[in-house]
Protein backbone atom coordinates (compact mmCIF):
# COMPACT_ATOMS: atom_id res chain seq x y z
CA UNK A 1 0.00 0.00 0.00
CA UNK A 2 1.14 3.37 -0.67
CA UNK A 3 1.78 6.06 1.81
CA UNK A 4 -0.82 8.08 -0.64
CA UNK A 5 -3.18 5.63 -0.21
CA UNK A 6 -3.13 6.79 3.20
CA UNK A 7 -2.84 10.46 3.06
CA UNK A 8 -5.49 13.41 2.67
CA UNK A 9 -5.23 16.75 2.15
CA UNK A 10 -5.20 18.41 5.88
CA UNK A 11 -2.50 15.48 7.22
CA UNK A 12 0.19 15.91 8.58
CA UNK A 13 3.46 14.83 7.04
CA UNK A 14 7.25 14.93 7.65
CA UNK A 15 9.48 15.44 5.38
CA UNK A 16 12.84 13.61 4.28
CA UNK A 17 15.34 16.81 3.66
CA UNK A 18 18.26 14.37 2.75
CA UNK A 19 15.88 12.63 0.06
CA UNK A 20 14.83 16.44 -1.57
CA UNK A 21 18.05 18.64 -0.31
CA UNK A 22 18.92 19.09 -3.35
CA UNK A 23 15.85 20.21 -5.40
CA UNK A 24 14.95 22.76 -3.04
CA UNK A 25 16.16 26.29 -2.52
CA UNK A 26 17.14 27.82 0.16
CA UNK A 27 14.62 29.39 1.82
CA UNK A 28 12.27 25.88 1.70
CA UNK A 29 15.48 24.36 3.05
CA UNK A 30 15.45 26.58 5.92
CA UNK A 31 11.79 26.29 6.34
CA UNK A 32 12.54 22.62 6.80
CA UNK A 33 15.35 22.80 9.34
CA UNK A 34 13.21 24.56 11.64
CA UNK A 35 10.43 22.05 11.13
CA UNK A 36 10.43 19.13 9.02
CA UNK A 37 6.65 18.89 9.81
CA UNK A 38 4.03 20.40 7.05
CA UNK A 39 0.59 19.88 5.87
CA UNK A 40 -0.65 17.86 2.93
CA UNK A 41 -2.47 21.09 1.03
CA UNK A 42 -2.62 19.44 -2.58
CA UNK A 43 -1.50 16.48 -4.44
CA UNK A 44 -0.27 16.95 -7.82
CA UNK A 45 0.73 14.50 -11.13
CA UNK A 46 4.73 14.73 -10.80
CA UNK A 47 7.57 14.03 -13.84
CA UNK A 48 6.53 10.80 -14.31
CA UNK A 49 7.16 9.38 -11.11
CA UNK A 50 3.35 8.89 -9.67
CA UNK A 51 1.66 11.83 -7.48
CA UNK A 52 3.75 14.12 -5.67
CA UNK A 53 2.45 16.01 -2.47
CA UNK A 54 2.09 19.77 -1.97
CA UNK A 55 2.67 20.53 1.34
CA UNK A 56 2.64 23.70 2.87
CA UNK A 57 5.55 24.12 5.48
CA UNK A 58 5.99 25.82 8.65
CA UNK A 59 7.03 29.67 7.39
CA UNK A 60 3.58 29.10 5.23
CA UNK A 61 5.11 28.82 1.67
CA UNK A 62 4.27 25.40 -0.34
CA UNK A 63 6.51 23.06 -1.79
CA UNK A 64 6.02 19.68 -3.54
CA UNK A 65 7.76 16.49 -2.72
CA UNK A 66 7.83 12.72 -4.31
CA UNK A 67 5.97 9.97 -2.24
CA UNK A 68 9.20 8.72 -1.09
CA UNK A 69 10.61 12.27 0.39
CA UNK A 70 7.65 12.13 3.27
CA UNK A 71 6.39 10.39 6.01
CA UNK A 72 2.82 9.93 7.25
CA UNK A 73 2.28 10.97 10.67
CA UNK A 74 -0.95 9.51 12.78
CA UNK A 75 -2.52 12.12 15.25
CA UNK A 76 0.41 11.95 17.92
CA UNK A 77 3.02 12.99 15.32
CA UNK A 78 4.51 9.10 15.17
CA UNK A 79 5.60 8.15 12.08
CA UNK A 80 3.38 5.78 9.87
CA UNK A 81 5.70 3.11 8.61
CA UNK A 82 5.49 2.36 4.69
CA UNK A 83 4.42 -1.03 3.86
CA UNK A 84 4.72 -2.57 0.46
CA UNK A 85 1.71 -4.40 -0.38
CA UNK A 86 2.68 -5.40 -3.67
CA UNK A 87 1.16 -8.61 -4.87
CA UNK A 88 4.21 -9.35 -6.69
CA UNK A 89 6.29 -9.28 -3.28
CA UNK A 90 3.54 -11.88 -1.42
CA UNK A 91 3.23 -14.31 -3.79
CA UNK A 92 5.08 -17.68 -3.11
CA UNK A 93 6.51 -17.72 -5.72
CA UNK A 94 8.31 -14.13 -6.23
CA UNK A 95 9.88 -14.58 -2.60
CA UNK A 96 11.35 -17.83 -3.91
CA UNK A 97 13.27 -16.29 -7.18
CA UNK A 98 14.57 -13.69 -4.66
CA UNK A 99 16.47 -16.51 -3.51
CA UNK A 100 18.23 -17.67 -6.51
CA UNK A 101 21.56 -16.80 -7.53
CA UNK A 102 22.99 -17.15 -10.87
CA UNK A 103 26.83 -18.34 -11.12
CA UNK A 104 28.87 -16.54 -14.14
CA UNK A 105 29.44 -19.62 -16.98
CA UNK A 106 32.81 -19.78 -18.44
CA UNK A 107 32.08 -22.65 -20.19
CA UNK A 108 31.09 -22.44 -23.39
CA UNK A 109 28.36 -25.57 -23.18
CA UNK A 110 27.25 -24.03 -19.75
CA UNK A 111 26.49 -20.55 -21.91
CA UNK A 112 24.22 -22.18 -24.56
CA UNK A 113 22.36 -24.32 -22.00
CA UNK A 114 18.76 -22.81 -22.10
CA UNK A 115 18.21 -23.78 -18.31
CA UNK A 116 20.95 -21.62 -16.99
CA UNK A 117 19.69 -18.72 -19.71
CA UNK A 118 16.40 -18.76 -18.15
CA UNK A 119 17.87 -18.85 -14.32
CA UNK A 120 19.73 -15.86 -15.21
CA UNK A 121 16.76 -14.14 -17.44
CA UNK A 122 14.67 -14.37 -13.79
CA UNK A 123 17.73 -13.56 -11.74
CA UNK A 124 17.96 -10.37 -13.63
CA UNK A 125 14.63 -9.55 -13.71
CA UNK A 126 13.70 -9.95 -9.79
CA UNK A 127 15.26 -6.77 -9.21
CA UNK A 128 13.14 -4.81 -11.41
CA UNK A 129 10.06 -5.90 -9.64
Amino acid sequence: MSILDKAKIGNSVQVNLELSKDRLTKEIIDAINISSVGKISDFRITDGKGIGVVLQLSNGSEQWFFEDEIDLLDENGNVIKKINDSKEKNSVIFNSLRKLNYKNKHKISELLNPINFFLWLVVSFKDIF
